[in-house]
């Protein structure tokens, strides 16, 4: 476990199925599928996501996932997941609405760019959607250019890629 702090900020990594992992993770879901399809989740549609979408591989030796505490309180996530000997992809980054400004993202991406590394990747990539227009910034204030497509996400509309 690595721990990691910037003002109130901790990150630590936990397997994908801890029960704390799973809360962020459905908060998460929740908000990107929210967004996505315009309108509030109804009982039981975020659980089929998870399951369409698991993250078990987040987890060594293809990945990691990391959860960012406020205070202690989880309060955001992000996962690692080895793409190729070299290039390593972040996926499922979230800080809590209530939470975002405050430094935690940042934290995030530098503690994933870490892991990535361990991993013995040069570069770090991910995608995102059109609506996701926060975390395209966030991911541009922090070096990530873009990059041609890659990968089979169904979802994927932009494609942005960092030197480690």
């Amino acid at each position: 476990m690595t721990e990691n702090q910037l003002l109130d900020w901790t990150v630590a990594r936990v397997a994908p199925t801890a029960p704390e992992a799973v809360r962020v993770l459905f908060r998460y879901y929740d908000e990107i599928a929210a967004r996505y399809h315009r309108r509030p989740m109804v009982p039981g549609e975020v659980e089929r996501i998870m399951a369409e979408f698991p993250s078990d591989d987040l987890t060594p030796p293809t990945g990691s996932f990391l959860v960012a505490r406020l205070d202690g309180e989880p309060a955001g996530c992000v996962g690692v997941r080895v793409f190729s000997p070299e290039v390593a992809e972040l996926t499922r980054m979230f800080v809590d609405a209530e939470h975002r400004g405050r430094g935690g993202a940042g934290v995030l991406l530098r503690e994933a760019e870490g892991v990535a590394r361990e991993f013995g990747a040069k570069s770090l990539w991910l995608n995102t959607r059109d609506d996701l227009v926060e975390a395209r910034a966030l991911y541009a204030k922090h070096g990530y250019q873009p990059i041609p497509p890659y990968g089979d996400d169904p979802y994927a509309e932009h494609w942005f890629g960092k030197e480690l």
